[in-house]
């Protein structure tokens, strides 16, 4: 039982990051499943996937009710703790398939716990209504309609244009030097006109702020602060996607994803929360 689990954990750990957002979070809804697993396994001894699916699903439903609650007071915005590699690293190709885009993450944050769930686990990972239907508490019907609804937000955001690795490092390194030297046209030129910046500070900082959009706002925001911590800076690939690191060996202080349109920066996502930066690493980097 305990190999079938292993076996199947790594299933496990996308389907709860992709409803959690949080790595952490994953780990503790995959560890809950194992104790129950170990406490009451089910009665039938075939394919353990789709149980472990089911209550890997109801776990972390309910960690998504519960964090709902928790955030009403949250200052500032919420961005999801970040999955972070070297930019053209062995580990490069499967985090840009295997991960979620942070802007993703962030609209799946604004879909109701049963919506998130229904969607993810029907539109990504195949699961079926009937059994979608249980683990919400409600009717294939009705599960079908919350995916449907879930579906219209997700395809409300503009797709990403994927552009190959070198005009993604052309653009991140543009913008480094840019906000390095506090270069306010060079910035206007890289973004967007309709960017959007958001700063999750976990509501422990007085910049903490709803989000920045405009390309005139965003390039301020970024001169005032940026050439600070641009020596810092390191090219990464953030969510399967460009991005930066910020920090020293042992001090990861944030990680910046960005997502482009063309040679242009749409979103620019900065993760400042010390709590969300403890998985984060540069050593050997």
């Amino acid at each position: 039982m305990a190999h079938d689990f292993e076996r199947h954990r790594p299933y496990l750990r996308r389907v709860a990051y992709r409803l959690l957002g949080s790595m952490a979070e994953a780990e503790d809804a995959l560890q809950e499943c194992w104790l129950r697993l170990d406490r009451r396994p089910p009665d039938e001894t075939g394919d353990l996937r789709p149980w472990l699916t089911t209550v890997t699903g109801r776990i972390c439903l309910d960690m998504l009710r519960a964090r709902r609650s928790r955030r009403e007071d949250l200052s500032g915005s919420w961005l999801p703790e970040p999955f972070v590699v070297p930019f053209d690293s062995p580990e490069d190709d499967v985090a840009r398939a295997d991960t979620v885009g942070l802007a993703l993450l962030v609209v799946l944050e604004t879909l109701s716990p049963a919506e998130r769930l229904a969607f993810v686990l029907h539109d990504v990972f195949a699961v079926p209504f009937e059994e979608v239907a249980p683990i919400v508490g409600r009717s294939t019907e009705a599960s079908r309609q919350l995916a449907s609804r879930a579906r219209r937000r997700v395809r409300a955001v503009p797709p990403e244009e994927v552009e190959s690795r070198s005009v993604q490092r052309h653009v991140v390194e543009a913008f480094l030097t840019a906000a390095r030297e506090g270069d306010f046209q060079d910035l206007l030129e890289l973004l967007d006109p309709d960017v959007e910046l958001h700063l999750d500070t976990g509501g422990r900082s007085r910049v903490a702020q709803p989000g920045l959009a405009g390309a005139r706002h965003v390039a301020e925001f970024l001169r005032s602060g940026a050439p600070v911590f641009a020596p810092l800076c390191r090219i990464a690939i953030v969510n399967g996607g460009p991005g930066v690191v910020v920090g020293a060996p042992g001090r990861v202080i944030g990680v910046v994803g960005l997502t482009l349109v063309g040679s242009r920066v749409r979103e620019v996502d900065i993760v400042a929360d010390p709590q969300k930066l403890r998985r984060v690493r540069l050593d050997g980097w």
